[in-house]
């Protein structure tokens, strides 16, 4: 990636230009069976809609939180980018009651926390292929339903400060520099080494070195990530034959 990349939105930015058509994130989910691969030029497609709702439809600014309650998986990967890309924080596993949005997977105890926000709620069902709600839950927009509109190019109102915070994960705070640099820094004891190389990550979200394996740092070296959740329903001879199939040079458990 370019020595001018300072914030994770800059990086997808230079992806972009690099090699749109490459796979970027491959996700598995073992429970269900899904898989879904998306390239760089559709990532970034997600990451601009999710972007727009962001600034235009939730009307969030700089410096504003915006809780996840999401697991592993792509759409959360998509979200993560989107704040960056506005200049939000986003606040992984946050306080709801702290943050100006929240958005919050389809479980019953994630909805039920997430009704602490006041401000705007966002729910995502997590089903294959971004999937609607059959009913969304009552008081949350259903993401499905409002993304697919939004423009598929984002320009944020204001330039994203590289130093001021972007994340929150496990109460630590980083800024969009910080994600960049230690992204990079860690790339090689993950053994990412550059453009083709290419992570299964099993890896929780709720931790840095979850975030790091299955997104910053493969973004950041011009790599790829193969997400899995609940990877633990995988046998040794499946997790084998994945790693095979799907060209792993390395893997994060």
């Amino acid at each position: 990636m370019n020595a001018t990349d300072h914030t994770p939105a800059d990086l997808l930015s230079s992806a972009l230009a690099a090699d749109p058509g490459r796979p970027l994130v491959t996700f598995y989910d073992d429970a269900t069976g899904e898989r879904v691969e998306l390239s760089v030029a559709t990532f970034a497609n997600w990451v601009a809609k999710t972007a727009n709702l962001l600034q235009d439809e939730l009307s969030v600014e700089p410096g504003d939180r915006v809780a996840l309650l999401l697991p592993a998986h792509w759409q959360t990967a998509v979200w993560l980018l989107a704040c960056a890309s506005v200049g939000v924080v986003a606040d992984v596993g946050g306080d709801p009651s702290a943050a100006d949005v929240v958005v919050s997977g389809p479980e019953p105890e994630a909805l039920d926390a997430a009704r602490a926000c006041s401000g705007p709620r966002v729910a995502l069902a997590l089903r294959p292929l971004g999937g609607r709600f059959p009913q969304p839950p009552e008081g949350f927009a259903d993401y499905a339903v409002e993304v697919p509109g939004q423009g598929d190019r984002f320009v944020p109102y204001a330039p994203v400060d590289p130093e001021e915070p972007a994340l929150i994960v496990a109460g630590r705070e980083f800024s969009g520099a910080e994600v960049v640099e230690r992204a990079r820094a860690e790339a090689p004891e993950l053994g990412l080494t550059g453009p083709g190389s290419r992570i299964l990550s099993g890896l929780p979200y709720d931790t840095w070195d979850g975030l790091n394996a299955g997104l910053y740092a493969p973004l950041a070296t011009g790599g790829s990530v193969v997400l899995c959740r609940n990877l633990d329903r995988l046998d040794g001879d499946a997790l084998d034959k994945r790693v095979e199939s799907e060209r792993v040079t390395a893997i994060a458990r």
